[in-house]
């Protein structure tokens, strides 16, 4: 999952199938992609065994059909053990099996900078991700802060069973995976149970609409601990009428909102990936300034009065109004 120069990024599939930023993923995300260097020549057959060999040389692709349309599993051919996962041709997430560390995705990169300004560092958190794909994020935070529990909730079982079967999270890391609707799974889990809750929830790239709604965003709080924090992947476009949609809807449930998105989206220069964090307790957005500020795509954070001007008069979204968010453009996903 990363973006070069110019990419822009999406999400992950917990119904119909997954979504886009500024550079990546449909499982784990989604995120426009231009330019990276991966073996792109189709396996025949389904592809099967570990995907690891002795060196790049021995990698091959692999291809199999999952509940979402075709997942290709691609080596890096610059790092020995690092794998992107498409499905249809979208990039969904990348994972480096030698360096959990690595994130490749802008936008992933920007949840992990939420996660990290929520608690204290190494602190074990218990952390509810919807949408899972190659489980990049639970890698990472496993990593991070050890003794961690973790629950993803994928939608696509088969690509659950494809990535348990040839990426497996490491020994040791406490990650749960339910083939299970996020919002089903969502409204499952006990009250006051998560840290934080993740969505990087796509279908096609595409945010569906069960995932966007006033119930959910309730369904959402209703898990977190008192000031939690919610962190969601969401893809739009000018005039962002769908993003003003959620910044409304989750102002109406949470006390705190910050947006995090590179200028160019902001500005409405292109479409891309931006990401909605909500709590009812304060949000550092100093910190996380800061660190996105620092990144090799920089991005801005937004809060209070600027927020509040993007969201403008935009109205929550109820149950029986959600829709999906808007479709990227031609082209905007793919593998350069």
């Amino acid at each position: 999952m990363g973006p070069p120069s110019g990419a822009v990024l999406v999400g992950r599939v917990t119904g119909p199938a997954p979504g886009p930023v500024d550079g990546e993923e449909f499982v784990d995300g989604q995120e426009f992609v231009d330019g990276e260097d991966f073996v792109d020549e189709a396996m025949d057959g389904q592809g099967d065994g570990s995907v690891d060999g002795e060196g790049d040389d021995d990698r091959v692709p692999v291809t199999r059909t999952v509940d979402g349309g075709i997942a290709k599993l691609m080596p890096d051919v610059d790092r020995p053990r690092a794998w992107l996962l498409t499905v249809d041709g979208s990039p969904q997430s990348y994972v480096d099996l030698d360096d959990p560390l690595h994130l490749e995705f802008e936008y992933v990169r920007r949840l992990a900078h939420a996660v990290d300004c929520a608690a204290a560092d190494g602190a074990p958190l218990d952390v509810f991700h919807l949408g899972g794909g190659a489980l990049t994020l639970p890698r990472w935070i496993a990593a991070t802060r050890p003794g961690s529990r973790q629950t993803v909730a994928e939608a696509d079982g088969r690509l659950a069973e494809l990535v348990a079967e040839l990426l497996p999270p490491p020994p040791g890391a406490d990650v749960t995976v339910r083939t299970a609707d996020a919002r089903d799974e969502l409204e499952r889990a006990p009250a006051d149970s998560a840290d934080v809750v993740i969505a990087d929830v796509f279908g096609g790239s595409r945010v569906p609409a069960q995932v966007t709604s006033l119930g959910y965003a309730r369904a959402a709080d209703r898990v977190l601990r008192p000031g939690g924090l919610y962190a969601a992947n969401l893809a739009d476009g000018a005039p962002f009428d769908f993003l003003r949609s959620q910044l409304a809807t989750f102002a109406a449930v949470f006390a705190e909102l910050a947006l995090i998105a590179e200028p160019a989206v902001l500005r409405g220069r292109r479409f891309g990936n931006a990401v909605l964090l909500a709590s009812q307790g304060p949000v550092d957005t100093a910190s996380l300034a800061r660190r996105t500020a620092a990144d090799a795509f920089p991005a801005r954070v937004e809060h209070g009065r600027s927020l509040a001007r993007l969201t403008g008069d935009a109205r929550p979204v109820r149950d029986e109004d959600a829709v999906p968010s808007p479709r990227p453009p031609d082209g905007a996903f793919g593998v350069g």
